[in-house]
């Protein structure tokens, strides 16, 4: 099968070296990888193109956009910017972040579930942090939840799904929406991605309410969204973020946002959720 890379960057000098290095030493090699450098102010540029001289596959793509990085909207137009500059020869379409360290059989193996499985829609590892010295799963997500740092789509599922939403909530209405079209989302436990910058770390104050309005646009409604928000808020062991959920969903229906998704789509949503949460309740 063949896979292509997009990598959206952002002033990632510190990380981007050690994960392209990673990328190279993959037991299977991309055809094609594009790094979109997006508005850096530091020499993320000139790393990448020092690896681009060395091997065919990679190239860089500059992108202008705002500086300021709201989760979400920042990230998916730097990779749809970068899908652009790509063509639909390809069997499975990956996008990672900038600072990960993946193990050498990364692709391999996720190459290797797609072609063993064909409702396998969206396929990844799991994502781990260094504290103190270890190496520690973040667990920030439900394990059957493929994180937003190394998503791998089958282009069918891809196309299906309309692509990559630009907006906060991108990495959660993908695998809904694969969902309801029937694809299988596969995470697998011992494929071990090292996040070298904790996810949030660079979030301005302005996106706290993101992630409730995100909620609102998934067509959750305000139990799930509370239910959704307090889980969250636990996780990231900052109990007040609830608040900040609630407020940014209450915002986002008084302004009457626009859904990710249809109506039909926001039923099976809902359905969905309710089915989980009984699931494990019971």
């Amino acid at each position: 099968m063949k896979y292509y890379v997009i990598i959206p960057a952002y002033n990632e000098a510190a990380y981007i070296s050690t994960m392209l290095q990673s990328l190279v030493q993959q037991t299977v090699l991309p055809a094609k990888a594009v790094v979109v450098n997006d508005n850096s102010t530091d020499n993320t540029a000139e790393i990448v193109e020092s690896f681009c001289t060395k091997h065919q596959w990679l190239s860089l793509v500059n992108k202008s956009s705002d500086a300021s990085h709201m989760p979400g909207s920042k990230v998916i137009e730097a990779f749809m910017t970068g899908y652009t500059t790509v063509n639909e020869n390809y069997d499975v379409i990956v996008k990672l972040d900038a600072d990960l360290i993946l193990p050498s059989n990364y692709f391999e193996t996720i190459l290797d579930t797609f072609a063993k499985n064909n409702k396998a829609g969206i396929v990844g590892g799991f994502a781990y942090i260094e504290n103190n010295g270890k190496w520690i799963l973040e667990n920030l997500t439900n394990k059957d939840h493929v994180r937003g740092a190394f998503k791998a789509y089958r282009k069918n599922c891809f196309l299906q799904i309309g692509k990559l939403k630009p907006a906060m909530g991108w990495d959660t209405v993908d695998e809904l929406l694969a969902k309801f079209y029937g694809w299988d989302i596969i995470t697998i436990n011992n494929l071990k991605v090292k996040h070298l910058k904790p996810t949030g770390a660079s979030y301005t104050k302005a996106s706290r309410y993101k992630q409730g309005e995100a909620f609102y646009t998934l067509g959750y409604g305000f139990i799930i969204t509370a239910i959704a928000g307090a889980k969250l808020a636990m996780r990231k062991k900052k109990p007040l973020l609830f608040i900040d959920y609630i407020n940014g969903f209450l915002k986002a229906k008084s302004e009457r946002k626009a859904l990710l998704v249809t109506k039909e789509q926001a039923s099976f949503i809902r359905n969905y959720r309710w089915k989980k949460i009984k699931d494990k309740l019971l």
